[in-house]
């Protein structure tokens, strides 16, 4: 039996719900999106409380829509409440997880981190700093035929000695989605008892995310992104090892408990989250979440997988330009290059045309930069909310420009 197709979204709706929409030509999600008026009205909601009651009083009163949120979370990547920690960032995330390995099994000389060449410059900052200081090995799994992280030369990779693995599952500058699961199964299946990493960061907002499926031990999202939630919000995804093994360092008075003879940690994924949050910008991470699910993330997937593939045919028709996106199954992140125009002048000129795109350059991912000989691309990340001819908008603003 074949699975029915996605519902049809109302774009119309989309963009009446979107008030960035009546004053710019946003390309620019895989970045930071435009959020629908419901995200902001529920932060603001909030500020206005904490301003007439008080901080610790607000969120009192508002206990029962945070815990919400984790709720809300734990039904879009397919996982228990108890498997969401609520931090600041996607690189918040990762970070606690990957540090909260090394506090508790410390990584050092003779041990080895895999990681997918073409992951962001946060997530292998971290790593370098223990190949440095602990002399951990760092080695990067290959790229397969078509361009997305090779599942086969990874298992061939593996052996006792792997002590972590990281991969991304839709890097932030070439447009290919990663199997992430299919790495998850090798891991297992070999019978390693390595930590796995998965961030999901662009992922997650733009393609169905099953954290069970993943078999991720962390994976870490972000808000701001293709979410539509509020900058300075993003969560993890923590597997039962997780949550049983590791031991989050530092800890704070909500990760742990202070006892006479010692301390006691937070059940759950709590034992990655700090005691300080922004209530008000968890309240609008909570209303991006319902937001999407509201929405359907299959049609979510569908509406902006068919921008993304009319921006790349689109584009490709456009002399000097290169669409250089790889992968069997592209994402919604579309980048290019162009011949006579270098990456920072084209996207500083096409902002300028009215239509907000990124800057994609080497220090965000120096293996898959150098890798290819790409010294920046120009990136254009479409949502369910733009149109066709936002697109033809993007693509005459280039044409006009040679």
């Amino acid at each position: 039996m074949t699975n029915p197709p996605p519902p049809v979204l109302d774009v119309e709706r989309l963009r009446a719900e979107t008030p960035g929409c009546a004053s710019v030509t946003h390309l620019n999600n895989a970045g930071s999106a435009l959020p629908p008026a419901v995200v902001t009205q529920a932060q603001v909601v909030h500020l206005r409380l904490e301003e007439s009651i008080g901080g610790y009083e607000a969120h009192a009163r508002a206990q029962d829509r945070i815990d919400a949120v984790y709720d809300s979370i734990a039904a879009l990547t397919g996982c228990r409440r108890d498997q969401v920690a609520l931090v600041e960032s996607a690189t918040t995330a990762w970070g606690r997880g990957f540090a909260a390995i090394h506090n508790t099994r410390p990584l050092g000389a003779g041990d080895r981190v895999l990681a997918s060449s073409s992951e962001y410059a946060s997530n292998v900052l971290p790593i370098l700093q223990l190949a440095r200081s602990r002399g951990v090995t760092v080695e990067f799994i290959p790229d397969g035929t078509d361009g997305c992280t090779d599942v086969e030369a990874f298992a061939s990779m593996l052996g006792p000695d792997v002590a972590v693995v990281a991969v991304n599952h839709c890097p932030s500058q070439n447009g290919l989605v990663n199997d992430v699961a299919a790495f998850g199964a090798a891991l297992r299946s070999s019978g390693s008892d390595a930590w796995y990493l998965v961030d999901a960061c662009q992922s997650v907002g733009q393609l169905p995310v099953s954290a069970s499926a993943i078999g991720a031990d962390i994976l870490s999202a972000t808000g701001r992104k293709f979410l539509r939630g509020p900058r300075g919000t993003g969560f993890l995804v923590a597997s039962d090892r997780a949550i049983t093994e590791l031991e989050p360092f530092p800890l704070d008075l909500h990760s742990a408990v202070w006892q006479a003879d010692g301390y006691d940690i937070a059940p759950g994924a709590t034992r990655f989250e700090s005691w300080e949050k922004s209530y008000a910008a968890l309240l609008g991470l909570g209303a991006a979440v319902d937001y999407a699910l509201d929405c359907g993330i299959d049609a979510l997937a569908a509406r902006i997988q068919h921008l993304a593939a009319y921006a790349r045919a689109s584009l490709a028709g456009v002399p000097g330009v290169t669409v250089r996106d790889r992968g069997a199954h592209p994402s919604g992140i579309v980048t290019i290059t162009h011949s006579s125009i270098a990456a920072p002048d084209l996207a500083a000129r096409i902002k300028a045309g009215g239509v907000n795109v990124s800057l994609s350059t080497p220090d965000y991912s120096r293996i898959d930069f150098d890798g290819h000989g790409v010294a920046g691309l120009v990136r254009i990340s479409p949502h369910a909310y733009n149109t066709e001819a936002e697109i033809d908008r993007l693509v005459a603003i280039i044409r006009s420009l040679t």
